[in-house]
């Protein structure tokens, strides 16, 4: 099987309203690594409308190399640094999105804002690929769809040259399992992410939903989608 990355988590340390801690982001850590997650991408909150981005990624190092320090030679997920970015217009003409792209990889998670989702926001999404080069993951799908009652944004997002993240309580959450597995199957979600924060109320639970697709999906889908989030993470060249 291949081992599973988590693609969208809080684990950095002191820097947003994820971990508060370097021992609490080992401890979260260890818990991806026993739940069989073997690479986990650091996507803290970056907001294009308060954050200068030379300070935030200053600031992001410095919280990595405190973490890196106290991971030691400790059996751990491998890490790579990324961030989740709030959507604005214009980004796909801001030659400094390429600074927050996913170490290795050429894509960037971003985070769409939640309220309804207009076409120009879809063209922004177009062309931070066919301008910048980058993919676009859209970070947690789950977010959005059912409090928006906009079912069609997963089709709208097919037509689109992007990636699709969600989260893993989308798999297992009773009142969204169906429409979770819908999407999957239907190759509309694409890599899964814990976003964790913590370890209380939103911990890193990625187990859960791998076991969850392989009862009601079967072990070739979730092959399917830890296949393709291994070529995502480390093939520098993957295309669409």
């Amino acid at each position: 099987m291949y081992g599973m990355v988590d693609f969208h988590t809080h684990i950095l340390p002191k820097i947003d309203d994820g971990s508060k801690s370097a021992e609490e982001s080992l401890a979260m850590l260890r818990a991806e690594w026993e739940q069989g997650v073997e690479e986990v991408v650091l996507t803290p909150h970056f907001y294009p409308q308060m954050d200068d981005p030379h300070e935030f990624l200053e600031r992001r190092q410095a919280s990595f190399e405190r973490l890196q320090e106290a991971m030691g030679d400790e059996p751990l997920p491998k890490l790579r640094l990324g961030a989740e970015v709030y959507f604005y217009h214009g980004m796909s003409n801001s030659e400094i999105l390429k600074e927050f792209i996913i170490s290795g990889t050429r894509c960037i998670l971003v985070e769409m804002p939640n309220s309804p989702w207009t076409e120009r926001m879809y063209m922004e999404l177009a062309d931070i690929y066919n301008k910048l080069d980058v993919i676009p993951i859209v970070a947690h799908i789950d977010r959005y769809i059912r409090p928006l009652r906009t079912y069609g944004i997963p089709q709208k997002l097919a037509l689109l040259p992007v990636l699709v993240q969600a989260s893993g309580s989308f798999f297992t959450t009773n009142n969204t399992r169906r429409l979770a597995m819908k999407l999957l199957k239907e190759d509309k979600i694409h890599v899964l992410g814990s976003d964790a924060h913590n370890l209380t109320f939103r911990p890193p639970e990625l187990d859960k939903a791998r076991n969850a697709i392989i009862k009601y999906l079967g072990e070739s889908v979730i092959q399917r989608v830890g296949k393709l989030g291994q070529q995502v993470i480390s093939n520098p060249d993957f295309v669409l």
